[in-house]
């Protein structure tokens, strides 16, 4: 251990010594840990195993339970369970061994707010603790979030318990994985959860890593010193310390390589960042959501995603069903979307007739709720009377307007059977071939990020396209 002084627990001397159990099997572990966090400042007891803790959390009431997972009588699992019955308020640190992880995580699901993997030092165990007296006191000198709390507007059965489940779940400080296809709202849920959650007035942090090439991904979620690399003219925080106290939103996790997710896990477990260039870590006090539209044990599974990262991050998975398994929202969203586009445009908000009802409830919706939200622009904007018919929405299923869509030399003109998912698989293809494969260029005539364009291409692989090798 360092010579620096011991972590403080911010308000250990105003609460004159909040009171922590631990509980060990192993009389010498014990007494390290109640060495390390009596010297934090806090009052510290002692239970031999989970029944042991059990006994005395009635009596003593602690702030804190640091528990091992293997133990006689009544395990740590068990143990978790036990506490959020008997003590809801109670937060609990779980130690536990590689091997074990996954019952660590089952553990967070039922209410544990942090995990350790052993071996581990006790400067880790402080600055864990640290953070979680961090989350439970306001900080004056912290800027309130700017975010819009929205509403999510549902009447579906299941996304209605989804709604209540994560109403639990933001009270903790549980990492939660949201997964869905595109457009189905995912950071509209993250966000849901931070507004509800104890750091609902600190920041509320989000970064798209598919939207940017590693170097600047890097540099965006690490923060640079300056002179750091050419170009680093001044020193540039990273989205982990923008986010201190309040939540880190990872949109798209599974684009992350696995140099940078190397270095998110450590960041996870150490709670510290260390900045490109920098000689020393900067300690962090956040929740991370992240979001995947993909699987990411399949991920796992091909070798492209880090399987421990990805225990880090599955402690609370969330799935967000897909539009077209909940028709029942498809009326009310789009009656919404009417009455949002015609404000924004000065119009009258028209009403929608039945015959359109009973046609949006029909399609797949491949785009999910983001497809509708364009969908009902476009009619505000050609409805001619009062009302939205069937005439004035996007034919077929989900698709694109009735006329071809005309682009620079007509490089894709699709069917009006067409969907949009075809139609951009097809403008991608056309375009890769007029520019003789160059997806730099490609990228560049299509408007989008070669990060993109090769996971488009990467998709049509998987389900059986012929795509040339990237040239070199």
């Amino acid at each position: 251990m360092s010579a620096q002084p011991a972590l403080q627990g911010p308000s250990a001397a105003a609460e004159e010594a909040r009171m922590v159990l631990i509980v060990d099997d192993e009389p010498s572990m014990r007494t390290a840990l109640a060495e390390t966090v009596r010297r934090m400042g806090y009052q510290v007891r002692s239970a031999i195993d989970g029944a042991d803790a059990i006994e005395q959390v009635e009596r003593l009431k602690p702030w804190l339970v640091v528990t091992d997972l293997k133990m006689p009588r009544l395990n740590g699992l068990e143990l978790v369970k036990a506490l959020k019955q008997k003590a809801p308020h109670t937060f609990i640190i779980l130690m536990t061994a590689y091997g074990t992880v996954e019952t660590a995580v089952e553990a967070m699901k039922y209410g544990a707010n942090d995990y350790i993997l052993k071996p581990f030092s006790t400067d880790l165990l402080e600055r864990v603790i640290v953070n979680l007296q961090a989350t439970t006191e306001p900080d004056d000198q912290t800027a309130p979030a700017t975010l819009e709390a929205r509403a999510i507007l549902t009447q579906d059965p299941g996304m209605i318990r989804l709604l209540t489940t994560l109403e639990g779940v933001a009270a903790s400080q549980a990492t939660v994985l949201i997964s869905g296809e595109s457009g189905t709202g995912k950071e509209l849920l993250a966000r849901y959860i931070h507004a509800r959650s104890p750091r609902a007035h600190r920041p509320f942090v989000a970064l798209n890593c598919a939207a940017l090439p590693d170097s600047l991904l890097e540099s965006e979620l690490f923060g640079h010193e300056r002179g750091a690399f050419t170009g680093a003219l001044q020193k540039k925080l990273g989205k982990f310390e923008m986010a201190h106290t309040g939540t880190l939103f990872l949109d798209e996790i599974s684009e992350m390589n696995l140099g940078l997710q190397s270095k998110l896990l450590r960041v996870l477990q150490e709670r510290e960042v260390d900045r490109i260039g920098g000689r020393e870590p900067v300690p962090v006090n956040i929740r991370v959501i992240a979001t995947t539209n993909r699987s990411l044990y399949h991920e796992v599974t091909q070798g492209r995603f880090r399987e421990d990262l990805f225990y880090r991050l599955n402690v609370f998975p969330v799935t967000v069903p897909p539009l077209r398994e909940r028709p029942g929202d498809v009326p009310l969203l789009a009656r919404h979307f009417l009455r949002s586009s015609a404000q924004r445009n000065g119009l009258t908000v028209p009403t929608l007739s039945e015959r359109a009802i009973a046609d949006l409830q029909q399609r797949t919706w491949k785009g999910n709720v983001r497809e509708l939200e364009n969908v009902m622009e476009r009619a505000i904007l050609v409805t001619t009377g009062n009302a939205v018919d069937v005439d004035h929405l996007m034919p077929g299923d989900g698709t694109v307007p009735m006329q071809p869509i005309e682009t620079v030399e007509t490089l894709v003109a699709p069917s009006a059977h067409g969907s949009l998912w075809e139609m951009e698989r097809d403008l991608i293809f056309k375009t890769l071939a007029r520019v003789k494969d160059n997806r730099t260029h490609a990228a560049k005539e299509l408007g989008i990020s070669i990060r993109t364009l090769r996971n488009k291409l990467r998709e049509y692989r998987d389900l059986g396209y012929q795509v040339e090798a990237e040239k070199s």
